[in-house]
């Protein structure tokens, strides 16, 4: 496909985060684009203030009339349900159509692509590195899962010769890409729906790393069964960071590199997971020959992601942190960062779970994972892109989480819940609709303040 023939690019699906990116990377290269999605939410409306056009009705007499089969490529979900009256309309109209994979795929081909891979840390490792290697003049486009708080959008750049992308596990998307350096940050068990077991995705994987044939480009976490360069926090490796200590609540450290040691490192975001992001980051800007100095700088200067530990209050009174984490070990991470910056306060995890399959699959791993905090509150469980399981909800989850402070709540009596914490540290935790709430929690424990 020649994406200079494309006039047109209409979205099914626009307001997904990997999906808003594509379409602002349409929009800021000349071409005209709109599309549909389910409900209005933030990220449609920043979308609308561009100048794209998005209606929420599956209706085909929206779609603008100029979007023909010969000049319109059509990107698509995987949610979409097969019964989405446009997306059929496209079909039958044989309309080119692709999944964003597919044109991530045809996008990097033609330019030096960094991927970055893994069940966990994909946004924030791709957000860090995007901003690197903009903080150094490179001509890069990176497209990440996330608001970067540095640039107010999940676009970094606007360049034409080198990329970064998520490598996304998900339906196996991340074998569309043509990756020059990557890197695997985690291989846990997810997507389990899709996958069947943990093997088969360990070895999708394994499938991806064989994309980079100089194993000096692929970088990988210690532990990971895979060849390449390895990462570690305080322990041996290619690359380690450490010496690790915090000052004025941020992580200063140090990073033994193959060739030299970097002495004074200073990274904002807390937790010894986003240590291992930015070292893994760091390991592949400098396999791009960006200078140490400039690396360093831009580290220190990257403010962090929307919904990735991201403070909403932060006072003597009271802490407020929003965070995306929707798998056990990503709310073992942020249990991790909490206790370190706030080791004698009381913390309060309200948590929305999704998908009825990811609660099934690691009901057991959550309800430990959640026992830890000192309070819990539970939503109903987010369905996403699934029908409900039967026996699977949140009810029965809770059942499962040894803490005598939990209850299940539903939205509409949340914020008054809250309210009634004692807890000095809040979280909310959840890849759902949580997202939407922050802004009136955050307004009600404001006014209690």
């Amino acid at each position: 496909m020649n994406l200079n023939q494309i006039h047109n690019v209409y979205f099914i699906g626009i307001g997904g985060i990997g999906m808003s990116a594509l379409a602002r990377y349409f929009k800021a290269i000349g071409k005209n684009v709109s599309g549909y999605d389910k409900t209005e939410t933030e990220l449609t409306k920043d979308l609308n203030k561009l100048g794209i056009e998005i209606h929420f009705e599956d209706k085909i007499d929206l779609i603008p009339v100029d979007y023909k089969a010969e000049n319109t490529l059509v990107i698509i979900t995987p949610a979409v349900p097969k019964n989405h009256s446009e997306w059929n309309y496209f079909i039958e109209k044989k309309y080119q159509i692709k999944k964003r994979a597919e044109v991530l795929g045809i996008i990097t081909k033609d330019t030096f692509c960094f991927a970055v891979a893994g069940t966990h840390g994909k946004t924030t490792t791709s957000s860090i590195l995007g901003h690197i290697l903009f903080e150094c003049g490179v001509d890069v486009t990176a497209f990440v899962g996330g608001i970067v708080e540095n640039y107010d959008s999940n676009l970094i750049g606007n360049g034409k010769t080198v990329t970064v992308v998520e490598a996304d596990e998900f339906d196996r998307s991340f074998l569309h890409l043509h990756p020059d350096i990557a890197c695997v940050t985690s291989m846990d068990a997810d997507h389990l729906d899709i996958y069947g077991d943990k093997s088969a995705i360990e070895d999708s994987f394994r499938e991806f790393a064989n994309k980079i044939e100089d194993k000096h480009k692929l970088f990988i976490t210690k532990e990971l069964p895979i060849n390449g360069v390895s990462c570690a926090v305080n322990e041996e490796a290619d690359y380690t960071a450490f010496n690790v200590r915090i000052k004025n609540s941020q992580y200063v450290f140090d990073v033994k590199t193959p060739t030299e040691t970097i002495q004074n490192i200073e990274f904002s975001l807390p937790g010894k997971h986003n240590l291992m992001n930015a070292l893994m980051a760091l390991a592949m800007a400098k396999t791009f020959s960006l200078p140490t100095e400039d690396i360093a700088n831009a580290l220190r200067s990257f403010k962090g992601i929307k919904r990735r530990f991201s403070y909403q209050i932060k006072n003597e009174k009271l802490v407020y942190i929003d965070d995306y984490a929707h798998h056990p070990t990503e709310i073992n991470a942020v249990h991790q960062a909490v206790r370190e910056l706030y080791p004698n306060q009381k913390v309060l995890a309200i948590f929305q779970p999704h998908l009825f399959s990811r609660t099934k699959d690691f009901a057991d791993e959550f309800a430990n994972s959640l026992a830890a905090f000192d309070e819990v509150i539970l939503l109903d469980i987010y369905p996403a892109r699934e029908l409900p399981m039967e026996g699977i909800t949140s009810n029965w989850l809770l059942g499962k989480i040894e803490n005598s402070n939990k209850k299940l709540v539903s939205k509409q009596v949340l914020i008054p819940t809250i309210i009634e914490s004692d807890s000095t540290v809040i979280v909310t935790i959840g890849a759902g609709d949580i997202g939407e709430m922050v802004t009136a929690i955050k307004k009600a424990l404001n006014e209690t303040l």
